[in-house]
């Protein structure tokens, strides 16, 4: 019988094993906490009635929930200037994108897609005379974006599941196309949102301490809430004062979720 001795040696080379067995299980835990449920977004899967009806009624739940969505990105230096902060103030985020900005600007496409953000669906030109020339024009946006998306992270399947209207569902504009799109939507498989808090950065010029003001202004008395925000500075810019209403909604007792956490918890 042959008996094993531990030598300094023997022990030395035990304990780098055991070290870097731990430290690849760390890599691996942070690679799925960064890409959480990202992976799985592509045409194949079953999204449940429960997931589409939770987004329906999302703003009328009684927990103090944020979800931030940015529109109209994804834009070559506001967009970087909102991930660097959100990455700070450790928050996920929901980005409604713009196809054809998509195509401009893959690369932060899959920076979003990389460090954990829901990449949605904002349309392909931004363009109602576009977007509702035709039911067949509506669906060709839809997918185009979703396709550009794909290309910038490297998942050519992929489907975000969720649109915004331009200027919203619930805006005059375009009534009568919109509830006509938002069947098709349906009939697509995907769900569509609106927003139930904003500073609004798009209505005019405000400095950051108004901008500050219309978010705790339209937030109050509010449980969930989807915050509309632009990642771009074509009026007001948001990443000017993102950090301080994330600080500010912290304060009010409200955590931070994007849609893949509704997915994740039906």
């Amino acid at each position: 019988m042959k008996i094993f001795v531990f030598t300094k040696k023997n022990i030395s080379i035990l304990n780098f094993i055991i070290v870097f067995i731990i430290l690849i299980f760390m890599i691996y835990i942070v690679i799925q906490n960064n890409n959480v449920f990202a992976v799985e977004l592509n045409y194949n899967v079953i999204i449940s009635d429960e997931f589409k009806n939770r987004i329906e009624n999302l703003t009328s739940q009684k927990e103090k929930i944020a979800y931030l969505t940015f529109d109209d990105g994804p834009n070559k230096i506001v967009t970087q200037k909102v991930l660097d902060i959100l990455k700070k103030e450790e928050v996920k985020a929901t980005f409604f994108v713009i196809g054809k900005h998509v195509e401009e600007y893959p690369e932060i496409i899959k920076r979003e897609y990389e460090e954990g953000h829901y990449i949605a669906n904002h349309g392909y030109s931004h363009n109602n005379k576009l977007l509702y020339q035709s039911e067949e024009k509506f669906i060709e946006e839809v997918k185009k974006t979703d396709e550009a998306i794909g290309k910038a992270i490297d998942k050519y399947d992929y489907c975000s599941y969720i649109f915004r209207f331009p200027n919203g569902y619930k805006s005059k504009k375009n009534k009568r196309e919109k509830e006509r799109a938002a069947d098709l939507l349906t009939e697509m498989n995907y769900s569509y949102v609106d927003w139930n808090c904003l500073n609004n950065d798009s209505m005019k010029k405000y400095n950051n301490k108004q901008l500050l003001d219309n978010l705790k202004k339209s937030a109050k008395g509010k449980d969930t809430l989807v915050i509309l925000m632009h990642d771009t500075k074509d009026v007001s810019n948001s990443s000017l004062v993102l950090e301080d209403s994330i600080k500010y909604l912290k304060e009010q007792g409200y955590s931070f979720q994007n849609f893949y956490d509704l997915m994740k918890n039906p």
